[in-house]
């Protein structure tokens, strides 16, 4: 597998510290509000990532932490405290805020055919972990007190930006511009690892800790997280491209200093959600949830269909005109599937590894979906038999995830039972060879006839002549035979 790594940009050939095993990490949500659907491709295309490197033999040990305290309202440690503004929006205590985000979360993840990753663990249940790594940052010189607060230092660094490049001279103006200057810190680059009521009088979460009573930065959050379940070497780090910096070059840099040596591989980021209007969040617009897509009366999984459709590196612009279309071609390729017979022979293995192959080799090019997908169109063309077809569309969708058998095997009982009810109402009696599918769509057109939409009957004969059944009108009903 080739992988494009965000820290020497370029595309790479794939390697672990240990053969055949991948420590993948994760950065996961701050549980202050629902997930935007902007936010949910992200942990759509890393999702698809960690099932292709099963698929391919890996065994995958997936690390996401939840922020439940220390993010602030700016990722540059200024700004309110994201997880206090979240209660104070809903008057609630935030250990309520971040149970029901969290659970919203996973909840929406379900919908998508996200996996849940192998450890998932919150910020505030390794208070002492982060302790421990601050003082030894603070040993070794990596640190410094200030004002009440520990911060990182910069200056005791050979390279401290790694995602981009930058001058000398940007590391003095500091690490965002028009961000209220913190006088305590001796670089304006320097970043805080250890709050202490200096910070906010009024903050709910805090701890005993050596310089005062306080909470943790954000960045040692995933840091230490990493370390504790992923070890020393990591893989593959993911997240969204807006994380890269500060908040992963700041991982990068304390974690290193804590370590002594090189510390992540390779690191995959994806890029934004956008709306015509530009970047989405959670401030701007109409909130864009899951549950607002299902209200609006979207499949979510149609919406993960339309993410698999672009390139995880390039931004994909979000319309309901867009969605609207990568449903229509979801539905259409459900229907196709829910076309093929069952118990249609054997499973012809030889053209079943050919299919397979490349799938393997289409999305291992820096895991290319949209390549992904229409290798599931290459399936449904292939001069095999149904058995073979459903088998490997069945293998694909171990890495896609569109629950495409269990899709269509709905939408077979759907039709079947639309077809019973108005056969016995109606009269309509239907000859053919016993499916289901295909009764259905018989009747629909029998129906579109009688209401005089003529166009939507010739567009239900159309689309039956393409799966080869021939229609023959008979009084009180039809007859139909695959030709």
């Amino acid at each position: 597998m080739y992988l494009y790594n965000s820290a020497t940009h370029k595309k790479e050939e794939f390697q672990t510290h240990t053969p055949n095993r991948v420590e993948m990490y994760t950065c996961g949500p701050t549980v202050y509000h629902f997930a935007h659907i902007g936010n949910l491709r992200s942990y759509i295309m890393e999702d698809v990532l960690e099932k292709f490197l099963r698929y391919e033999g890996y065994d995958v040990n997936r690390v996401m932490n939840i922020t439940d305290v220390g993010h602030l309202a700016s990722d540059a440690d200024t700004g309110e405290d994201k997880m206090l503004k979240g209660a104070k929006r809903e008057n609630k205590s935030v250990m309520d805020i971040a149970k029901f985000y969290t659970d919203a979360f996973f909840d929406d993840c379900a919908k998508l055919n996200i996996k849940t990753p192998d450890v998932v663990q919150p910020a505030t249940g390794l208070i002492d972990e982060f302790i421990r790594v601050v003082s030894a940052l603070l040993d070794k010189g990596y640190a410094y007190v200030a004002g009440g607060n520990v911060y990182f230092d910069t200056s005791t660094l050979g390279r401290y930006y790694v995602f981009n490049d930058h001058d000398e001279e940007d590391l003095a103006v500091g690490v965002r511009e028009g961000v209220e200057e913190d006088q305590n810190k001796r670089n304006k680059n320097d970043f805080v690892l250890w709050f202490t009521k200096s910070k906010f009088e009024d903050q709910a979460l805090k701890w005993n800790s050596p310089w005062g009573v306080g909470y943790p930065g954000w960045h040692i959050e995933c840091s230490c997280i990493s370390m504790k379940f992923n070890g020393e070497y990591l893989d593959l780090h993911c997240g969204g491209v807006d994380n890269a910096f500060p908040h992963h070059t700041n991982e990068i840099a304390q974690s290193e200093a804590y370590l002594g040596h090189p510390w992540c591989a390779q690191w995959f980021h994806v890029h934004h959600l956008n709306t015509n209007s530009g970047k989405m969040s959670k401030s701007k617009g109409e909130f864009l949830t899951v549950s607002l897509l299902e209200e609006k009366g979207y499949d979510p999984l149609a919406y993960r269909f339309f993410c698999l459709q672009s390139h995880y590196r390039k931004g994909l612009v979000f319309s309901w005109e867009n969605l609207d279309n990568a449903a229509g071609a979801y539905s259409k390729l459900i229907k196709r599937v829910a076309a093929l017979k069952d118990g249609d022979g054997e499973v012809d293995r030889e053209a079943a590894v050919q299919l397979k192959e490349k799938f393997l080799t289409q999305v291992g090019n820096d895991l290319n979906t949209s390549m992904g997908v229409t290798c599931l169109y290459d399936v449904l063309k292939a001069p095999v038999n149904d058995a073979t077809k459903r088998a490997v569309l069945a293998d694909f969708d171990r890495v896609l995830s569109l629950s495409l058998l269990d899709k269509a095997a709905e939408l077979r009982e759907k039709e079947a039972a639309q077809a019973k009810t108005a056969s016995a109402s109606g009269g309509f009696t239907i000859q053919g060879e016993g499916d289901p599918a295909i009764d259905a769509l018989v009747l629909r057109r029998s129906e579109a006839k009688k209401a005089k939409n003529f166009a939507e009957a010739d567009r239900i004969r159309d689309e039956l002549k393409a799966r080869g059944v021939e229609v023959t009108d008979v009084p009180g009903g039809a007859v139909w035979k695959r030709v």
